[in-house]
């Protein structure tokens, strides 16, 4: 699950935006399911309006299996309105290929590196 919440505390915030895309391709490469946990229309939620954040915020639950919501009186209206953002999203996902920063190993002092 990707939690806002939980990676601003594993994390500091200025890096808060570039973490949940990599978490995303690991959990692809591992074939492990995503869940997009981030109070998905949090607004839309408690007023049955969403913040113009919030529809954008959404955009990257489209790459993920799965959105958790909270339950509310606005539930079916969230969910009719993340329906057809998800399926304008779907044409677009490829758009951009993704790539993996480079990985630093730790330094291990007088150890040779692995690969020679």
């Amino acid at each position: 699950m990707i939690a806002r919440g939980d990676l601003a505390v594993e994390r500091v915030y200025i890096r808060l935006a570039e973490l949940p895309q990599p978490i995303m391709w690991m959990a692809e490469a591992a074939d492990a399911p995503v869940v997009w946990g981030t109070e998905v229309f949090d607004k839309l939620i408690k007023t049955g309006v969403p913040s113009r954040s919030e529809v954008t915020d959404v955009t990257e639950g489209a790459r993920s299996d799965c959105v958790m919501i909270n339950k509310s009186d606005y539930a079916v209206a969230t969910i009719k309105m993340l329906d057809p953002i998800f399926k304008r999203m779907q044409g677009r996902l490829d758009q951009k290929t993704p790539q993996l920063s480079v990985l630093n190993r730790a330094n291990l002092g007088s150890t040779p590196p692995l690969d020679k």
